[in-house]
């Protein structure tokens, strides 16, 4: 089968969405399928919106020899006018992370994203989720259940690189070993700094727990939102936390993976999360994951079990959970093991995109949902 792939930039960006997205067109080059990747420029929301009625861009996509449109449905402002036509000659799929008005943003742009992105979802004949929460959503939006696959993400990428990867990465000996040694609770962030990802929430619960009593470690990149990287490192000047928290940008997976077995716990209490790939990532080291209460974290984060679930924006609760885990150390350990024996139950990449693979061969072979 022929597959157009649609995307922004280049499926090499970094990022959570991206990496499901190059697994899933590996999954499908495996099985025969041939997949060419159609990528649109990233630029701002409006001016994507103007892809739709760029005469060259709107020839390229109709006349392409594709059977199916697979396509990111973070590229919907660029295409819910284009799709009108596309749907008509071929099946239209969708991969959906999670939705562009379920992030923060003033009035005026949430009714501008609803109603473009509804607007999108509508050309949609089938759809791919990487969540129950993300199929809810949709369903919520459009007002009837579309035909659709939840295929969740995996972790096991963190070991790609290695020849013969480790079942499991840690053991729990190791874990309760690491819990109860000496020293400040090391705190772990991943993902770029960004609003969504809320890393400033975390710097003010340190401002809230007693001094010297937890050091963070901040993985991704700090150049995509600038303004806001800039608050950061202003928060931390003014609550004289620059020495307890320690910015290593992107990590290539062997340093991630060295980082992630010295670190405590997994922090990212961000407003909102599709999934959260970082938080399965952390719990295939036995760390215990905190993450924001809204999306789908509550998916894989069971409160008090393996993790805590907390408002985004509000630092204290947040705090009192960090210090909690510092004093109990032997919590921090049960946690711990709580949340690898979670890691250890969730399917591989393998298995999720060879599920979404088969429902996509299925969705163009039975024509489900198209009109």
């Amino acid at each position: 089968m022929e597959i157009g792939l649609i995307v922004y930039g280049s499926l090499d960006i970094v990022s959570g969405g991206y990496m499901y997205d190059r697994h899933l067109v590996r999954a499908l080059r495996e099985r025969g399928h041939q997949v060419r990747v159609y990528a649109l420029p990233r630029t701002s929301y409006a001016r994507h919106m103007t892809h739709n009625i760029t005469p060259s861009l709107y020839k390229s996509l109709v006349q392409a020899p594709v059977q199916l449109w697979l396509q990111d449905e973070l590229n919907h402002p660029s295409l819910f006018l284009v799709n009108r036509a596309l749907r008509r000659r071929v099946p239209v799929a969708s991969i959906v992370h999670h939705l562009r008005l379920d992030e923060d943003a003033p009035r005026g742009l949430r009714l501008l994203y609803r109603y473009v992105e509804r607007a999108y979802l509508r050309t949609v004949h089938g759809f791919i989720f990487n969540s129950r929460t993300t199929r809810q959503r949709v369903h919520r939006v459009l007002g009837y259940s579309p035909p659709g696959q939840v295929a969740y993400p995996g972790a096991d990428h963190l070991w790609e690189d290695m020849p013969t990867p480790p079942n499991p990465p840690i053991s729990p000996e190791a874990i309760r070993t690491r819990a109860h040694a000496s020293g400040p609770l090391r705190v772990l962030f991943i993902g770029n700094v960004i609003p969504r990802k809320r890393l400033d929430t975390l710097i003010l619960a340190l401002r809230h727990m007693p001094a010297k009593t937890a050091t963070v470690d901040v993985v991704g990149r700090t150049d995509v939102h600038p303004r806001y990287t800039e608050r950061i490192r202003h928060l931390l000047h003014r609550h004289d936390l620059v020495e307890d928290v320690h910015f290593h940008g992107y990590l290539p997976p062997a340093a991630l993976r060295s980082l992630l077995e010295r670190s405590h716990v997994l922090v990212i209490p961000s407003q909102y999360e599709g999934f959260g790939i970082a938080y399965l990532e952390g719990m295939a080291y036995g760390l215990p994951a905190i993450a924001g209460h809204r999306g789908a974290a509550a998916e894989i984060i069971s409160p008090g079990e393996n993790g805590f679930l907390v408002s985004p924006d509000d630092p204290c609760p947040l705090a009192e959970y960090l210090h909690y885990l510092h004093r109990r150390r032997h919590v921090l350990a049960e946690m711990g093991i709580a949340a690898l024996e979670r890691y250890r139950r969730h399917p591989t990449w393998e298995e999720s995109m060879s599920q979404a693979s088969t429902w996509l061969e299925t969705f163009v072979r039975t024509g489900e949902g198209l009109l």
